[in-house]
């Protein structure tokens, strides 16, 4: 799309829409790029403040799925120097059965631990 499409799509979002991101299936082989994710550059300033925009994900890291996070200070490829800007990578996965159970086992424990008190 060009330029003055995209800004038109853009228009025509609703906003405050629930964030539809599709988890990447447990034990996913090879590459994840064509997947659901979000990759933000720049200054910490610049990203927290997208992250402040993006914090209905925090409800992913969850008993069936998980954040895969990296936040990091970027560094050139060549000589490993710090650049001085950072890079946020965000996507989501599903939890194997057997972490979906015991988290799911520690919900319920918590839970009623709660209501007891």
């Amino acid at each position: 799309m060009k330029k003055d499409q995209i800004i038109a799509h853009w228009n025509t979002i609703d906003q405050n829409q629930p964030i539809a991101i599709k988890p990447i299936p447990y034990k996913n082989k090879g590459t994840t790029y064509d997947m659901d994710g979000i990759r933000i550059t720049g200054s910490q300033k610049f990203i927290d403040s997208v992250l402040s925009r993006l914090k209905d994900l925090l409800d992913y890291e969850a008993d069936e799925t998980r954040l895969q996070i990296a936040y990091n200070e970027s560094t050139d490829r060549e000589t490993r120097a710090k650049l001085g800007s950072y890079n946020c990578y965000i996507q989501v996965h599903y939890r194997g059965d057997e972490a979906r159970r015991i988290n799911r086992y520690i919900s319920r424990c918590r839970a009623r631990k709660a209501a007891a008190a």
